[in-house]
């Protein structure tokens, strides 16, 4: 349970991370800090379940391409993952939004596997 909340809580930072550095990623314009770093808490929470659900059989079934395109057509599995999340947010009312698939959602996804990477280094629960 505690790597499932620290691996959250590092999707969060680098969701908000890339919502700073893209113009097309945003958390709504609310001046209340609580009510966005509980949209940043939530919309991780369903990043990761996204990624742990749907990004395997993503990738099973675009398996053929993935190899074909040597692995770069993982970044738009990665894309399709934030655009399902920015999709899944606005059925929940959230105020998270990914404007264009195609480069706010590539650069997005890029933004936050470096970002998660990184983070991830400092995860002492992965041990």
């Amino acid at each position: 349970m505690g790597n499932f909340l620290v691996k959250t809580a590092i999707n969060g930072v680098a969701l908000w991370i890339a919502a700073w550095l893209v113009p097309g990623i945003t958390f709504g314009t609310s001046p209340d800090t609580w009510a966005v770093v509980r949209t940043v808490a939530i919309v991780a929470l369903i990043f990761g379940l996204v990624n742990a659900f749907v990004r395997p059989v993503a990738k099973l079934l675009s398996l053929p391409f993935i190899i074909l395109t040597l692995g770069l057509f993982v970044f738009i599995v990665n894309a399709l993952m934030l655009q399902l999340t920015s999709w899944l947010a606005g059925q929940f009312q959230l105020a998270f939004h990914v404007q264009h698939f195609f480069w706010d959602a590539v650069v997005g996804s890029l933004v936050i596997t470096f970002v998660s990477m990184i983070l991830g280094f400092f995860n002492p629960a992965d041990d």
